[in-house]
């Protein structure tokens, strides 16, 4: 498609969602409420969910069908319940002391950029937030898994018009090209990109306010304090969950020498395979591009284990799980201390507590900064330590990471899977993104009795200096 019929096509998408969206800027709460559960449950429902989940994995090749379906059984669910009894809809706030109310306003279009990796919960959860602000979405989904796009799409098309409301609210765009993506993110009043960090900078520079997410590369320490067992399940199932499509999988873990024995071979007893120098060089071949980057063209993102091995040319035992390499740097030289999106588990040693931490900032200087990191143990100042010193939006303590950093019912982060990275990520924000970035807001000021401070309370003794 042409860059003209690129512009003309997107054209008439956002006319039909402005159309649509007016209509839904006089919705009350309890509407915009209705709406919020009805798209979702369109989706989760047990035989629904499953069909989306099939679809998902035979598009994409990518992850577990079964870890597809668990997470539209948990993540659209959790979003809906952190929504519940939110107010998003006229005033959202008063405080009275000092004279300000607040009220919640539509942003209106929103272009919502769905990855392949995550193609199945993204535009549910992305349509919640938006439908909950009385917005519109246009989705530009990845090309590999447009046809999981479109098909959630219309289960949620179906459900706004069972209940009255128009379909328009929610448009996919069923062939999309890059054209069009850039044309979208041009024309729509504010962009939520989850996807690779290419498409999160052609968001930023598209002119439209954006939230975008940046890499993950999650580093985990586990230290001598910690419940071993309970630290290598988690690190397990945080590595091995959809075969680490999500970018908050642990990426690398940093264990205390006098404890890293016994880790190592409780991980082996979760399925963890310990690679040699040697298998480890053969891994590195075929997964890295010389300057450290992972080669998109190997094919080897969210794999089976066998599959990454079989093409390295290494021999892994049955049953494996997740395959761990030693690491003692970072850096290109280094490339499994980066984002690996892949059951490779990348495993430091430390001696020194705050030296672990200047490792940790040093990954993610090479990737991953302002993602997240995690920490098993017992010792709480360590965990102030950790939050204090590293450059990173998130830190999970005691949890799977992938799992717990973008919600789950056994934390309190938010629902969602767009995870901000802040200004150490290049993002507009640190949060998880929900639909409170959706709205805008008009403040109402009014008089308060007046109250100057004296330079006596401003500024004490440095007025004696």
């Amino acid at each position: 498609m042409s860059e003209v019929n690129a512009v003309e096509y997107v054209s008439g998408l956002i006319a039909r969602a402005r159309k649509a969206q007016k209509i839904a800027e006089g919705y009350d709460q309890a509407t915009v409420d209705k709406l919020c559960a009805a798209i979702t449950w369109a989706t989760v429902k047990e035989e629904v969910a499953r069909k989306i989940a099939k679809l998902a994995y035979d598009e994409s090749q990518m992850g577990v069908e079964e870890a597809k379906y668990v997470k539209m059984q948990i993540k659209p669910r959790g979003a809906l319940r952190d929504m519940q009894g939110q107010k998003s809809v006229g005033i959202i706030e008063e405080d009275p002391a000092k004279g300000l109310v607040k009220y919640a306003k539509p942003i209106g279009v929103i272009g919502g950029i769905a990855p392949c990796t995550n193609p199945e919960a993204t535009p549910v959860i992305k349509s919640m937030f938006a439908i909950k602000g009385r917005n519109a979405i246009v989705f530009a989904p990845h090309p590999r898994t447009k046809k999981t796009n479109a098909y959630i799409c219309e289960l949620m098309r179906a459900a706004l018009k069972k209940y009255g409301a128009p379909e328009d609210l929610i448009i996919a765009i069923e062939e999309p090209t890059l054209d069009i993506t850039n044309e979208l993110m041009k024309q729509c009043d504010l962009i939520v990109a989850t996807g690779g960090g290419g498409l999160v900078k052609a968001a930023y520079a598209s002119g439209t306010p954006a939230y975008g997410v940046g890499a993950g590369n999650a580093v985990v320490i586990i230290d001598e304090t910690a419940d071993l067992d309970d630290a290598c399940e988690k690190v397990m199932r945080s590595k091995t969950f959809d075969y680490a499509t999500s970018c908050s999988a642990d990426n690398s873990i940093m264990v205390k020498d006098t404890v890293y024995d016994a880790v190592i071979e409780k991980l082996k007893g979760q399925g963890g395979y310990l690679c040699s120098a040697d298998e480890k060089a053969k891994l590195q071949a075929v997964m890295f591009l010389p300057d450290g980057h992972l080669n998109p063209k190997a094919g080897l993102a969210a794999q089976a284990p066998e599959v990454i091995a079989k093409a390295a040319g290494i021999s892994i035992p049955d049953g494996t799980k997740f395959m761990m390499v030693e690491s003692t740097g970072f850096g290109a030289e280094h490339p499994f201390s980066g984002e690996k999106l892949s059951v490779i588990l990348n495993v430091y040693k430390y001696a020194d507590f705050d030296k672990a931490i200047e490792m940790i900032n040093d990954i993610h200087e090479w990737s991953g900064k302002g993602h997240s990191c995690g920490i098993h143990t017992k010792d709480t100042a360590r965990v102030h330590k950790l939050a204090e010193r590293t450059y990173t939006s998130r830190i999970m303590v005691n949890l799977p990471t992938s799992a717990a950093n973008s919600g789950n019912w056994f934390n309190g982060m938010p629902f969602s899977l767009s995870l901000g990275c802040g200004s150490w990520g290049g993002n507009a924000s640190s949060e998880n993104i929900t639909w409170k970035h959706m709205i805008n807001t008009t403040w109402v000021s009014s008089p308060i009795p007046v109250s100057v401070p004296s330079d006596e309370e401003l500024f004490g003794d440095i007025m004696k200096d």
